[in-house]
């Protein structure tokens, strides 16, 4: 007899019902009401299944985080600039001794033995793999196996609504995991589980595997196109019908000439099976920068990486193309431009492994990583073998990532503490930028949020994005050339197969440098939504800056595609703050870093051009309109080069 995934789901849920007794002296210390869209459990647990049991201790000063970045990023800080080391970051955010002691106390007095439990060196995190049946006695839950859809090789394994810490131990952790933490469509082997006594080696099997936010369907935000165009239109009138990188220099008044090549850096961040193809590269450049022909991008692999030649297509290469054609035309031959390729073919990779590499104190072992978002390796599906990366890798001054999450497919633990990790990277003098999504005020694929805050895409509740959501990071949104009009004329918000994303968290407060800029937006320029359709407890608003993203041309195995989306919009916006950086760092000056407390400052938004027309519809709304000043269509607006270089190069 066949029974339906939705049928055994409301089967399984039928037991769930009955509450897990919350074992004495223990609090509540996360919980959620349903799983994520797609998801349904199947069945309990095996008792003997082993988990990567991990517990992120609370990390101290982070209540602090904004007073320090706003103290080295502000430009009116006498502090601008003076951006701290990484040594100083570590010992500021490091748990204290109590932390550790009472995490690692309460493993051991709950039946772990004592040589289970690993620390890293630098304590953020407690690590020790135990069976369902003592995840289940450590924490007051029950653990289920999900599967995602009707597709058996898409499971995963979560504990049901709520976990419990013992009260005293509580105040001492962040998160706990694998808990209530979904990836979104894992792939490899499932129920084929590692079992008590196992092999720990790369023979074992695991449902952790597929992590892979390049995976084509994963559900991030990747370009659009059109299809193939049959000719090219390298002439500055014709900007409206093809972008081209000379149509960009002219938009944002973008000409340099890279004095400091070598103290200067860009990095493009693309996850495996996103590949770029060396010859759509050069096929590309021969038409709009011809003195790049077989120049390639610096590759830094992070955690097996690699440039696969596999798969192919626009939806295998369209990412990563993009990013590299137009990111390094811009900054032109003298300026070598890195690209940070994470995760191999079989688990992939998500931002955890990006941080890994960049931050140690953000990895396991220091601090970090979460078992159900980011890839673990050594891969056990055959795929790179070596050691985690972890610190290996000198952050980029600017560094542009063109993929990211809906914020309701992950839980708001996971999301605090990885946006703190982005601060700690402005702390350092990094520029971190994200595209800010392709559907409005929907989330990835058009999906809004009901009532409750959960996925549907029948809601009429706007669904923001993560990492843009994050207060940390700078959100880049997407304008367009408008039809018939030229590159002398101002832009509107992309209306053209993308909308721009923008919109209010449901995770972060609204951050101190943007405050002004939105309440005079919701002031003169009030929505006039109905309670509930976004947040308006202030919070965190974007986008914070703006570019175009409509109609590129774009080289995908050797044919021309039009493209779309803020992934066009980001790489470029990194490509003219790195000509920023270049200009500061030859008269001996500082990186910018975290930009977004300078450029909402009256003096430098003026310098960007303000984008008054158009808007960002979801979610069966116009979205919100862009309208003078700042605005969640456009942010602050597209960049001019010229008025901002003149002005970072006044600052310290």
């Amino acid at each position: 007899m066949m029974f339906s995934t939705r049928l055994v789901a409301f089967l399984v849920l039928a037991v769930c019902a009955v509450a897990f007794p919350s074992p004495a002296g223990h609090v509540v210390h996360e919980a959620r009401d349903r799983v994520p869209r797609g998801w349904a459990p199947v069945r309990r647990a095996e008792p003997d299944m082993v988990l990567p049991f991990r517990v992120g201790l609370v990390q101290p000063n982070l209540e602090n985080i904004e007073e320090y970045i706003m103290d080295v990023s502000h430009p009116e800080s006498p502090n601008y600039g003076k951006h701290w080391t990484p040594a100083k970051v570590a010992a500021t955010f490091r748990p204290t001794k109590e932390s550790v002691d009472t995490v690692r106390g309460w493993l051991i007095e709950s039946g772990i033995a004592a040589e289970r439990v690993k620390s890293g060196t630098g304590g953020s995190w407690m690590k020790v793999n135990v069976t369902v049946d003592e995840a289940e006695r450590l924490l007051g839950t029950e653990y289920y196996v999900y599967q995602f859809g009707e597709d058996e090789s898409h499971t995963h394994v979560a504990c049901h609504e709520k976990y419990h810490l013992p009260e005293h131990v509580s105040k001492h952790v962040e998160i706990v995991s694998p808990t209530l933490h979904f990836d979104a469509k894992p792939r490899g082997p499932a129920g084929q589980w590692q079992k008590v006594g196992s092999r720990d080696d790369a023979t074992s099997n695991s449902t952790y595997a597929a992590h892979a936010i390049g995976q084509p369907g994963f559900g991030t935000s990747f370009p659009k196109t059109k299809g193939t165009i049959e000719g090219i239109i390298n002439e500055l009138e014709n900007c409206d019908e093809q972008i081209v990188p000379d149509c960009l220099r002219a938009l944002y008044s973008f000409e340099y000439y890279p004095l400091v090549p070598d103290k200067n850096s860009l990095a493009i961040v693309e996850y495996t099976p996103q590949a770029y193809v060396a010859s759509d590269l050069d096929m590309f450049f021969g038409n709009f920068s011809p003195s790049q022909v077989g120049q390639r991008p610096v590759l830094y692999s992070i955690d097996g990486g690699y440039i696969q030649t596999d798969y192919g297509g626009f939806d295998y290469n369209g990412e990563s193309n993009l990013d590299l054609q137009y990111a390094m035309s811009l900054v032109g031959s003298r300026q070598p431009v890195q690209l940070y390729q994470a995760g191999d073919l079989y688990e992939g990779a998500s931002f955890g492994n990006l941080l890994d590499a960049l931050d140690a104190s953000y990895c396991t072992f220091e601090g970090g990583d979460s078992s159900e978002f980011d890839a673990t390796y050594p891969d056990p599906y055959g795929g790179y073998e070596g050691a985690e990366d972890c610190g290996t890798v000198t952050p980029a001054y600017i560094m542009s990532t063109s993929y990211g999450y809906t914020e309701a497919d992950l839980t708001p633990a996971y999301e605090q503490r990885q946006c703190a990790e982005y601060a700690k990277l402005g702390l350092l003098g990094i520029t971190v930028l994200y595209s800010s999504g392709d559907y409005g005020v929907a989330g990835n694929g058009g999906v809004c949020l009901d009532a409750d805050g959960q996925e549907d895409y029948y809601g009429d509740v706007f669904a923001p994005g993560f990492p843009v959501d994050c207060p940390y990071v700078t959100a880049v949104g997407a304008t367009q050339v408008n039809p018939n009009a030229t590159v002398l004329e101002p832009e509107s918000a992309c209306g053209q197969v993308i909308y721009s994303g923008g919109g209010f968290s449901n995770v972060f407060p609204m951050p101190s440098y943007q405050a002004s800029a939105v309440e005079h937006y919701l002031t003169n320029y009030p929505p006039g939504y109905p309670a509930g359709t976004y947040n308006t407890s202030g919070s965190r608003a974007y986008p914070d800056i703006s570019a175009n993203g409509a109609n590129y041309v774009v080289a995908v195995q050797g044919e021309y595609y039009l493209v779309y989306g803020t992934s066009c919009s980001s790489p470029v916006s990194a490509a003219i703050f790195s000509a920023i950086n270049d200009a500061r760092l030859a008269i001996g000056k500082s990186p910018i870093g975290f930009i977004n407390p300078t450029i909402y400052t009256p003096l430098f938004s003026a310098a960007f051009n303000d984008i008054t027309t158009g808007s960002n519809p979801g979610c069966g709304t116009e979205g919100f309109y862009a309208q003078p000043g700042w605005d969640p269509a456009t942010g602050v607006g597209t960049p001019n080069f010229v008025k901002l270089l003149a002005l970072w190069l006044t600052l310290p």
